[in-house]
């Protein structure tokens, strides 16, 4: 297989025809040694973590399939800790798109002096550029249209199908006594069809849960899930 690009937490490798293959990592972003889905540098190896993270991957995005969002998905092989998905193409360089609904993270270090921490928000939806460089900077609907990343009827369909897959991750996990916090997605254009669908993973990786006020980590998250 030809290695096409190593990523933080997965490498990208082509097959034949029009899908490529992920490879899970043990990798997660944080830093000094602590977990943080929003942060930028892969911050601790933990044992397990790739597998965890496909095995939740495979149970969201069948979900997903289920409820006739579009994604990426294929199949998954959770003992060769792989994926295959649809080729799809990033906007630009990559966006991620978060969806909130408690006042954490960079959402409270940003706007701390008009929120308490945890307070309710409603499906709030934002987008991030990525670029380490810059620190993921936010990005606007006006900001991508002007820039050629997308346009504004696309935008509408991002946002949309954000909420849409968030709200089915939050019922599932709320279905277990879970709280999601807020979770970042990626999204791309099929290879084929020029067609906006999720890609990547959905997994601990990229959100916060809490049960009872108390985070939830990601292996302990899957196990939870999946239990």
């Amino acid at each position: 297989m030809e290695l096409i690009y190593k990523g933080k937490t997965k490498d990208v490798y082509k097959l034949d025809g029009s899908n490529v293959l992920l490879k899970f990592k043990d990798d997660v972003t944080g830093e000094d040694g602590v977990f943080d889905p929003g942060a930028n540098t892969v911050g601790l190896t933990i044992e397990g973590a790739g597998q965890s993270g496909l095995r939740m991957t495979k149970y969201f995005f069948e979900k997903m399939a289920d409820k006739d969002i579009p994604t990426h998905y294929v199949d998954a092989n959770i003992d060769e800790v792989t994926m295959t998905v649809r080729s799809a193409k990033v906007f630009g360089k990559g966006l991620e798109v978060i969806c909130r609904y408690r006042a954490v993270g960079s959402f409270l270090r940003r706007y701390g002096a008009y929120c308490e921490e945890g307070q309710p928000l409603d499906a709030f939806v934002e987008v991030t550029l990525k670029d380490d460089d810059r620190l993921d900077p936010p990005i606007n609907k006006d900001g991508l249209a002007q820039l050629g990343l997308l346009t504004t009827d696309e935008y509408v369909t991002l946002e949309a199908l954000t909420k849409e897959i968030s709200g089915v991750v939050k019922a599932e996990l709320a279905a277990k006594g879970l709280d999601l916090y807020d979770i970042k997605l990626e999204f791309g254009r099929d290879s084929e069809t020029g067609n906006i669908l999720l890609i990547d993973e959905i997994s601990g990786g990229n959100m916060r849960v809490y049960k009872d006020g108390t985070y939830i980590a990601p292996m302990d998250l899957e196990k939870l899930v999946l239990a």
